[in-house]
């Protein structure tokens, strides 16, 4: 009965690409051309930051970048670079009350994070200031950490880690403005510390720009105990080959 249900539903609301809206086959995906257009980040890439290498050396390698300025966090990865089509849809999810959307990013964020999920005993999402929270309604980190969990089975807990201080909007900022903006805005309760211990944590963000606020809250999880932190974000911003 559910299946003819669905079957009915779609002859009168057939499905749509999450992107363009242009008919499709299955739900919550993207249709041909967008998914043509959307910039997936695959190996050869930096093995700490996840940023793409235009030339495959044929062996796992760190960027200068990494290697110059090492991020607090272990590894970070992401689906695609943070421009065109990745970019539309991380702006609906997060300011256009496109909740929906977070099943089908969450979904491409389990692929691309399969070997960080494997190594990972929890996953906690970037968290949001209650005043943003209340302002936004809902926290698009936690939707898709949410997301991931439900597909990968490894367990979400969104209350390992607190956003404790308001801060300024990042838009704009430089990376030295971003990371003084962030000092002291995430902390580890007290009551949850225990539960940290020693664990593999996997934080989840929508968006890695510079790193800033991964930095911030990694550092706020290993000093409360984590034992490594990962990051998956869908999309990142990508300034180097």
């Amino acid at each position: 009965m559910r299946g003819a249900a669905r079957f009915l539903l779609a002859l009168v609301y057939p499905p749509t690409c999450i992107a363009c809206q242009a008919a499709i086959g299955e739900p919550h995906t993207l249709c041909a051309s967008c998914w043509s257009n959307l910039r997936l980040i695959e190996r050869p890439f930096c093995e700490r930051l996840g940023t793409p290498f235009s030339v495959d050396f044929g062996m796992a390698l760190q960027s200068p970048a990494a290697l110059a300025d090492p991020p607090v966090f272990a590894r970070a990865r992401a689906v695609a670079e943070y421009d065109g089509i990745a970019s539309a849809l991380v702006h609906r999810l997060k300011y256009g009350d496109r909740l929906e959307l977070a099943r089908a990013l969450g979904g491409m964020m389990t692929r691309a994070g399969a070997e960080l999920l494997a190594d990972a005993d929890v996953i906690v999402p970037v968290p949001l200031h209650r005043f943003r929270l209340w302002q936004r309604r809902f926290n698009q980190a936690m939707a898709l950490a949410g997301c991931i969990a439900a597909k990968s089975g490894v367990a979400c807990n969104p209350f390992l880690l607190a956003r404790v201080r308001r801060t300024r909007q990042q838009v704009g900022l430089t990376k030295a403005q971003r990371q003084q903006n962030l000092q002291g805005a995430f902390r580890v309760p007290v009551d949850c510390r225990a539960r940290l211990a020693g664990k593999r944590v996997l934080l989840v963000d929508d968006v890695l720009t510079t790193g800033a606020t991964a930095n911030a809250a990694a550092r706020a999880l290993l000093r409360g105990g984590a034992a490594t932190v990962d990051i998956l974000a869908f999309a990142r911003v990508v300034t180097e080959s």
